[in-house]
């Protein structure tokens, strides 16, 4: 995947990479909510995330955009279950058609990689219960499962948490 860049998010790319989050959670059946509300809302609100927290996407180098991941340092906007000495990784999204290409792969490795850039021993992430895909990929590169964090955002959402030790 030689002409594919993981890189930070550019300012003038917000639009874009919202639209894509909602997208890619869409395309799997995830209920985001009608037009801009519920968390269809949150996912679009890619300006929000590049304020408080690290925006990664993944690009071809003629700047096409293929995937995204937020990844939260705990007691940040963002972070919803991690703890000292954790990075949170939040909203991995990948562009319908980009699938297959190991593009959630390549941002799940960026997000392992700023970790240890930053000294962190481990990386956490909550899930929604259905997104068995995602976790399928999650378990493939290391992560177990950390039922102790799992946690309900609203009555018909489960997600479920994975620990990855660094």
């Amino acid at each position: 995947m030689a002409d594919v860049v993981v890189r930070p998010a550019r300012s003038d790319e917000v639009r874009k990479i919202g639209a894509m989050t909602v997208e890619a959670y869409r395309s799997v059946g995830y209920p985001t909510g009608a037009g801009g509300s519920g968390y269809a809302g949150i996912l679009a609100d890619a300006e929000s995330r590049l304020r408080s927290a690290e925006l990664l996407v993944a690009a071809e180098r003629d700047g096409c955009l293929l995937g995204t991941v937020t990844v939260a340092l705990p007691g940040t906007p963002f972070a919803e279950i991690s703890r000292a000495g954790e990075l949170e990784l939040r909203m991995l999204a990948v562009a319908p058609p980009a699938r297959g290409r190991g593009i959630g792969e390549l941002l799940v490795r960026a997000v392992f990689d700023r970790a240890r850039e930053l000294g962190l021993e481990r990386v956490v992430l909550c899930s929604p219960e259905a997104l068995t895909a995602a976790h399928r990929l999650y378990e493939r590169l290391g992560f177990t499962r950390l039922p102790t964090r799992d946690w309900r955002p609203g009555p018909d959402v489960l997600l479920i948490a994975y620990t990855l030790d660094l």
